[in-house]
């Protein structure tokens, strides 16, 4: 990701949270995952806590986070627009490593408290990521408080 933003994407990859990055004006910071049992869901909140930063993007391999798993459920329902509590009752309590949800339950928790904003969307469509980063209208899943 870094990268495909080189022009503006900080250069640094914020791979070590204990070493903060002072004064940048990148519009894009790129964070890696940090601490082992830390999903990279919970580093992303942890970091838009620490650096005053309200929208996350993550990107996935899905387009969309449905109300019940697609893959089991035919009648399952894209969600274009959700608040924090309706991701609370998808992703459920428990995060184990590996746990394969649209949203970590505990960096929901800390994304619902600290009131954030989560894109998500599919990663492979970059077309699709420039419209949320332009702030358009794209394909993928809004979730925010009411």
């Amino acid at each position: 990701m870094r990268t495909i933003f080189y022009d503006i994407a900080h250069p640094r990859i914020i791979e070590n949270y204990e070493h903060r990055l002072n004064h940048w004006t990148e519009p894009i910071v790129i964070g890696a995952g940090w601490k082992p049992g830390w999903s990279t869901d919970y580093d992303a909140v942890v970091l838009a806590r620490d650096y005053g930063i309200k929208l996350i993007i993550n990107l996935s391999n899905i387009d969309y986070v449905y109300n019940k798993d697609p893959n089991k459920n035919k009648n399952a329902k894209k969600l274009e627009k959700i608040t924090w509590s309706e991701m609370e009752k998808i992703a459920g309590d428990t995060w184990t490593p590996g746990l394969n949800m649209p949203f970590d339950p505990i960096a929901t928790k800390l994304a619902k408290k600290l009131n954030l904003t989560v894109s998500i969307a599919n990663g492979k469509d970059f077309d699709n990521l420039d419209r949320i980063i332009e702030g358009k209208t794209f394909k993928g899943t809004v979730i925010q408080s009411c």
